[in-house]
């Protein structure tokens, strides 16, 4: 299927029209283009898409090093690398649980919880200006609609992790 990129880089059109829904692949592009408009705003933090994904888990609480990885779904060394340079910039501790020395337990330092929240509030603010370019009704449809994606991503989280 062929799409047109319109002047605003945030506009795709169809070439041809596939009755009700979107046209094939518009979601995954617009998402594409969103999540690179993440990415510009975490570059103000000095912060990965990446980094800002394990610390917004780590910020729901402490979790196992060995489970990031299936929750981000991405290797181990993967993991092991992000947090090394998380732990080296003293966003994120690590310890030796108790009951299995062999198992790492990480969490949030208080400088950790302090770039996440100003993180969150960045990339919010960022897509909350694009989103103003759009009609006031539309604007709150496409923020809430985020708010939407989240609980339809926790629900499959849930659902798969079982």
């Amino acid at each position: 299927m062929m799409v047109e990129v319109y002047s605003s880089p945030l506009t795709v059109a169809p070439t041809r029209p596939t009755g009700d829904g979107p046209s094939l692949g518009t979601y995954g592009r617009v998402t594409a283009w969103l999540s690179k408009r993440v990415e510009f705003a975490l570059a103000q933090m000095d912060l990965t898409l990446p980094q800002y994904r394990v610390l917004g888990i780590l910020a729901e609480g402490s979790a196992a090093a060995s489970g990031l990885a299936g929750r981000l779904a991405v290797r181990p060394s993967s993991v092991t690398a992000i947090i090394d340079g998380l732990a080296a910039r003293g966003l994120v501790d690590r310890k030796h649980e108790e009951g299995d020395r062999r198992r790492i337990a990480l969490r949030l330092t208080d400088a950790g919880a302090r770039i996440v929240a100003e993180a969150d509030l960045s990339v919010d603010n960022y897509l909350a200006s694009i989103a103003a370019c759009l009609p006031d009704e539309d604007e709150r449809m496409v923020l809430h609609s985020l708010q939407l994606w989240g609980q339809a991503l926790g629900n499959f989280h849930r659902s798969n992790s079982q």
